[in-house]
């Protein structure tokens, strides 16, 4: 590490911390030939897939972006900044988990569309109508059918069943 002060590249580490999440390191170095102190700090720097929009151009990834499109689609509805926080994070992780330099915006939409169904199903709907840019009234169903839960089908009863309310009704 260059000394700030007078260029040397000789300097002495004197004192290391942690900040209190792990994820930044503290360095207090001292100059040995001008003899200056100062701080250093370490952090990890992830590098992020450029997206691949639909018509080809290329930018950089934006966590910012991110959080308000799903925020819009979240807007009065009952999820916690925390919920959306941890959903972007498990997204940020698999992007980081591809270990591609490159990936197309539909892969990050279809991400974005399995964290929203599981916060919330009509922030699902809303982000859904946008993402896949619903064509007619049929498309907009299919995907609140897509939510809805299925009616549980009933079993039949027992025969052993039938033959107590039979004999005890």
């Amino acid at each position: 590490m260059k000394c700030p002060f007078c260029g040397d590249a000789n300097t002495q580490v004197t004192d290391t911390r942690e900040n209190d999440d792990g994820d930044i390191v503290r360095r207090r170095r001292r100059c040995v030939r001008c003899d200056k102190r100062f701080t250093t700090y370490e952090r990890i720097d992830l590098k992020m897939p450029h997206i691949v929009k639909r018509n080809g151009n290329r930018s950089e990834y934006e966590r910012g972006k991110l959080f308000a499109s799903m925020q819009l689609a979240l807007r009065k509805r009952p999820v916690t900044t925390e919920a959306l926080e941890a959903a972007i994070e498990r997204i940020e992780a698999r992007l980081l988990a591809v270990g591609e330099t490159e990936i197309p915006s539909g892969q990050i939409g279809d991400m974005v569309m399995k964290e929203l169904k599981k916060l919330d199903k009509v922030a699902y709907i809303r982000f859904a109508s946008v993402y896949r840019n619903f064509a007619d009234v049929d498309d907009f169903s299919s995907v609140v059918r897509e939510v809805q839960p299925r009616p549980r089908r009933r079993d039949p009863p027992s025969p052993d069943k039938l033959e107590h309310d039979l004999f005890d009704g």
